[in-house]
């Protein structure tokens, strides 16, 4: 391919004299030219340089006899189109980040409500007046049934006692009982907390096992009076759901939590009752109460557990659940040989009811059996209950511990921050830091352009009239539909050629761009993006250092009038810039910025030209570059700036988009990891750094947000909104330090609360979505994003 094959293209024998242009006075004279462009006359004039007889080859400096294939598309500032055919995943949509959520938020609210942090009311009722209670019920004994027309109440006889456990099961508790039960060959009933049968559902299998009768006390032991019928009745169920899943067994026994006894039912609880026999549930209280959870010591436990009457027998009440349980173990150990040698038995509830004098006269018949084998189908269902409550449980402990290292990396990175950022400040403000003697070498600015009328004729004019002494303007319209390449070249400058290609994508009009270009140090522009005066030599100095092989510049939001915008300037502000000071002293750059960088052509020749293999193309080449042992450093005194998407759906394509590619480009240079040399160095240190830092915590950062949330809903809310406004403050002392570091003004700052509420859940959403695209292998097209034009800095509008 001749140069000029493409068109409208100026052949190298028609390269004009660039004018003179003059740096700041301090500058001195431009140096000669070097040696790669042979008749170049001293002076400020850019060299001419005849084209070789055979058309060069990349990085030869007269035009590309085999351009590079195309891409992606023109990306970033230049316009995101065309390019290789791409399979084209879904159009993003938020229903599916939104699915993600809920989901979460379902898993959380079933283990807050497992763990009775929300929807159980915790106020113990007072018993009141009980007028309307039946007095046969009143002074009647400890089982209760209201399943007929007529109440009964049954007494256990005299020498009998009815041994039963509260609020179980305990993992550590619950098995010393049953182990001291089986010693003495004594059988008790236990009162389940559901939401602890779903955590230890073998504890209840051994119970029925080993002979013991369960009931139920509720899933999440709440004061009943103060919830509706429905919600008791769940209550129930979902407890006699957890027993048949635990254990293959219905029961129904039931104790109220809280409950006391027979006369201590009240005209507020007496209607609960009556319900719960509607259910077919017998209702248990007691005669006498251990009060071991006074711990006031064994003797008196045992001591409580005695009848009171001595014409009867009793249900005693102990717990296996609830704290420290040691006093119990104690008490059943010396109760239940000192009770037998007293001539008691130990039955359970539903033994004791059977011996009851009462019971036959009430026609209760001698089958009565408190549990009933369950159904296959029971069985089943309950087992599913379980596995979905203990799944929960497993998902909440892991998003516990992620929302843990998360912490820690998220304050670890703060201050790696601020430390490292300030170290960077203070070096290359300090009055004895030079890169070098001055840089001062002729430069090629390369634009590559797809559709950007809006903008390039001011992009164009900022770099062609640049302070810099010794610069040329490349041009590359990649196959637009509207009239960029005529207003680039109206603009009558110079030292500004358009080449027109096909549309290939911007990796292929960089890399034609770059094979134009007749400087060994080639900066690469979007096409939406002003420089200041000052921009281009700032960015140059580095190259004084021969070590350096890219330099990333300053990239400033220059349409701030929307909130969107605004936005991403504080970001670019605190992340971006922030990020890059840090990654310069570490030395593992993992992105030059598409809207503002440089390269030494030796560098883009060492690893290949611009890569059309990901999306993210300036992240690739960055860290092509980190590999192949080149320095790679941050200039915060080159600014450009450039327009920002003004609407969410915009700034979501973009960041897709980058988010996408930046994982492209990890995973194309994961190898990087195992290897030695420089290579190994940067694979170690800045795809560590990248994998954390830019995919992994914001993958994973809702979690801060999301736990805030629950945690002011079924946890502490003065502890949880303490915390989040703690966060929020270390945002924002970050952000002040930031924008004083970065000279910028405060006053955008007022909008980072909502930035914390709005733009980054957004961002999580984005990050989100693209790793679900990267993990599902669909490969994301290149959106061209709309654009108004900026004006350059110092222009009127």
């Amino acid at each position: 391919m001749q140069p000029g094959q493409y068109g409208r293209v100026p052949q190298p024998t028609q390269y004009p004299q660039y004018p003179a242009q003059r740096y700041p006075q301090s500058a001195p004279p431009a140096p000669a030219a070097p040696a790669r462009f042979p008749g170049a006359e001293s002076g400020t004039q850019f060299p001419q340089q005849r084209p070789p007889a055979n058309p060069p080859t990349f990085g030869d400096g007269g035009g590309p006899a085999n351009p590079p294939p195309g891409g992606g598309g023109s990306g970033g500032g230049s316009g995101e189109s065309g390019g290789e055919a791409r399979k084209v995943p879904p159009r993003p949509r938020f229903l599916f980040v939104a699915f993600l959520l809920l989901v979460l938020v379902a898993v959380l609210m079933v283990q807050a409500y497992v763990q009775a942090q929300v929807a159980t009311p915790k106020n113990v009722h007072l018993s009141g007046d009980s007028d309307q209670v039946p007095d046969s019920v009143l002074n009647g004994g400890p089982i209760i049934d209201t399943t007929h027309d007529k109440p009964y109440s049954y007494r256990l006889p005299q020498k009998t006692i009815a041994l039963t456990f509260d609020d179980g099961p305990d993992e550590k508790w619950t098995p010393l009982v049953l182990d001291l039960l089986k010693k003495y060959d004594a059988h008790a009933t236990f009162f389940l907390v559901g939401s602890a049968v779903t955590e230890h559902p073998d504890l209840v299998k051994r119970m029925v096992e080993e002979g013991h009768e369960v009931g139920i006390h509720s899933f999440t032991h709440p004061e009943m009076s103060e919830m509706g019928a429905w919600e008791r009745k769940l209550q129930y169920s979902q407890t006699q759901m957890a027993i048949v899943g635990a254990a293959g067994v219905t029961t129904s026994l039931l104790r109220f939590p809280y409950s006391s006894q027979a006369d201590a039912i009240d005209n507020v609880y007496w209607p609960i009752v009556e319900e719960a026999g509607k259910l077919g549930y017998l209702n248990v209280v007691n005669d006498t109460d251990s009060e071991d959870w006074k711990k006031e010591g064994v003797d008196k436990i045992v001591n409580k557990a005695y009848p009171s009457d001595k014409r009867y027998g009793a249900v005693s009440l102990f717990h296996d659940a609830g704290g420290n349980r040691a006093m119990t173990l104690a008490a059943i150990e010396k109760m239940l040989p000192r009770f037998r040698n007293e001539g008691y038995q130990f039955v359970t509830v539903g033994e004791g009811l059977k011996k009851s004098p009462d019971w036959n006269n009430n026609d209760g018949g001698s089958n009565f059996q408190a549990m009933q084998p369950a159904s296959a189908g029971e069985i089943w269902r309950g087992r599913a209950m379980i596995w979905v409550v203990q799944a929960s449980g497993w998902f909440v402990t892991g998003l516990v511990g992620l929302l843990t290292v998360v912490g820690v990396l998220t304050l670890a990175r703060l201050v790696l921050m601020l430390v490292l950022a300030t170290v960077h400040a203070r070096k290359r403000r300090s009055k004895n830091f030079r890169w070098g003697p001055e840089f001062l070498e002729p430069v090629s600015v390369v634009v590559p352009a797809y559709n950007e009328k809006e903008g390039i004729a001011a992009a164009v004019r900022s770099l062609a009239t640049s302070n810099y002494p010794m610069v040329e303007v490349i041009v590359v319209d990649d196959g637009s539909s509207d009239n960029t390449a005529e207003i680039a070249e109206g603009l009558g400058f110079a030292n500004v050629r358009v080449v027109r290609v096909p549309n290939g994508g911007k990796p292929a009009a960089l890399n034609i761009g770059t094979a134009w270009a007749r400087a060994d140090v080639i900066v690469m522009v979007d096409g939406d993006t002003i420089f200041e005066p000052d921009s281009v030599y700032e960015l140059v100095q580095p190259f004084a250092d021969a070590r350096v092989g890219g330099v990333a510049g300053n990239v400033k939001v220059g349409n701030r009038q929307s909130i969107v915008a605004r936005w991403q300037h504080i970001e670019y502000v605190i992340g971006f810039n922030l990020d890059r000071r840090m990654y310069d002293i570490l030395q593992c750059m993992p992105t030059i910025p598409g809207a503002i960088g440089a390269f030494r052509r030796e560098a883009l020749r060492d690893v290949g030209g611009v890569s059309h293999e990901t999306l993210a193309e300036d992240t690739d080449l960055t860290i092509a570059m980190g590999r192949a042992g080149w320095k790679v450093v941050y200039e915060e005194k080159a600014r450009a700036w450039t327009e920002a998407p003004s609407t969410i759906q915009q700034l979501w394509k973009q960041r897709y988009r980058w988010s996408y590619g930046t994982m492209q480009a990890m995973w194309k240079h994961r190898k990087a990891v195992f290897e030695s040399g420089p290579s190994g160095r940067f694979g170690r240190f800045g795809l560590v750094f990248l994998g954390i830092f830019q995919v992994g915590l914001p993958l994973f950062a809702p979690l801060i947000d999301v736990f805030a949330l629950y945690g002011l809903v079924a946890y502490d809310a003065a502890l949880s909104a303490a915390a989040w406004v703690g966060m929020l403050a270390l945002q924002f002392f970050l952000a002040v330090f930031a924008f004083k570091l970065d000279k910028e003004k405060l006053g955008p700052l007022w909008s980072l609360p909502a930035q914390q509420f709005v733009y980054r859940q957004l961002m999580y959403a984005v990050m989100i979505q693209s790793v679900v695209t990267a993990l599902t292998g669909a490969r994301l097209r290149w959106h061209k994003l709309h654009r108004t034009g900026l004006t350059a800095p110092g222009q009127p509008s």
